[in-house]
């Protein structure tokens, strides 16, 4: 279980994003970072490699946002002289554990890895511990002594998924029935997830069914979904739990192929081009929208300041601890999430650039675009 800056744990919901796209930049730590003050004495110079492991191709943050903006942000912090050696593991733990033990081999300078299987990437850790390469656990909690932590605050995105949820069915909810569609065992996020969600549904709702998706494969969800429908009757289902944009594309199909008169409240996360769409045209009640410029911004700070000794500016950007299975009290930093919905599409991902308005009104989205203001 996480241990929690209190405040942070009551961040509002409803935080615009541009509040929360604030960076260190404005206490100077950023500007530390790359700024003349802060250059006594550097354990490495600017000619430094950070290893970047990602879990998998799926989901489509990985590649558009995750890896180009932690390229560019080390760049930028290194007079573009650093470089991001790059390695993603497509779903398959064995072959991340062989992208590590590479990175350790070729003697990089630090690994940022967001691991496919939390507990399977432990030994990877401690091989590059032992090399002594500082690795940096990404959006998910890796197992092994990792040397910092950087994610969004998970129990809060369940919270935020399972008190929107409570709140669509109305005030008679505790009677009414729901599915639950949470993540994969393999990953840690997945249990913090459904932990969060679990604290604003129980008591409040009927949990009909639940499930936990092998891999985060939508095709594992909709059978699932399938299941469920068959089990609780397809009228009976006031609404899904979905951890991710993913499962709940999945659930919505399932629930449409069915024959569903109207789609009920379904909850996501991740803020996909598609699940804005479906939120806007009334298939998907919410996501959760998790600043990925922001995450991965402070990871490259963090993994460019670690590997350079600046302390001042690494203690600056994980004033969280948290605990893993195997070690306590790990440094991190935990971003705040917003709930998204309708009202909120211009202040998040069309603000942040996350999105265009072409991108998102498309031919079959125009009308939906159009009646929610979004021109």
């Amino acid at each position: 279980m996480n241990t929690r800056n209190t405040r942070l744990r009551r961040t509002v919901i409803s935080l615009a994003s541009s509040a929360m796209a604030v960076t260190l930049a404005g206490c100077g730590v950023v500007d530390g970072i790359g700024g003349s003050d802060t250059k006594a004495s550097p354990t490495k110079g600017d000619d430094i490699k950070v290893g970047l492991l990602l879990p998998e191709k799926e989901n489509t943050r990985y590649e558009k946002f995750d890896y180009p903006i932690i390229k560019e942000q080390v760049e930028k912090l290194t007079s573009n002289k650093g470089k991001v050696v790059y390695a993603n593991a497509e779903q398959d733990a064995a072959k991340q554990n062989t992208q590590l033990q590479q990175m350790v081999d070729d003697k990089v300078d630090v690994i940022l890895v967001d691991a496919v299987d939390s507990k399977a990437i432990a030994p990877g850790v401690q091989k590059a511990k032992d090399a002594g390469i500082p690795v940096i656990a990404y959006d998910r909690l890796a197992q092994g002594p990792i040397d910092a932590y950087i994610s969004f605050d998970n129990e809060l995105v369940g919270e935020v998924q399972g008190k929107e949820l409570v709140g669509a069915l109305g005030s008679d909810s505790s009677s009414k029935k729901i599915i639950m569609m949470n993540g994969a065992t393999t990953d840690p996020n997945a249990a913090q997830f459904k932990a969060g969600a679990l604290s604003e549904l129980k008591d409040k709702v009927v949990i009909a069914k639940s499930y936990d998706t092998k891999d985060w494969n939508p095709v594992n969800a909709k059978a699932n979904m399938e299941k469920a429908i068959a089990a609780v009757g397809l009228n009976n289902i006031a609404g899904v739990y979905s951890a991710n944009d993913g499962l709940a594309g999945a659930a919505i199909d399932a629930l449409k192929t069915a024959g569903v008169s109207k789609v009920p409240p379904v909850t996501g996360q991740d803020a996909e081009l598609d699940a804005v769409q479906r939120i806007l045209k009334g298939d998907q009640f919410m996501s959760v929208y998790k600043s990925y410029p922001q995450e991965a911004t402070a990871a490259a700070e963090m993994a460019v300041a670690r590997v350079q000794g600046r302390s001042i500016e690494f203690d600056a950007l994980t004033r969280d601890k948290v605990d893993s299975p195997t070690n306590k009290d790990v440094p991190a930093q935990l971003v705040p999430v917003v709930a998204l919905k309708k009202d909120n599409i211009k202040d998040t991902v069309l603000q942040d650039s996350i999105y265009t308005v072409k991108q998102i009104c498309t031919a079959s989205y125009k009308a939906a675009c159009s009646a929610n203001g979004i021109k």
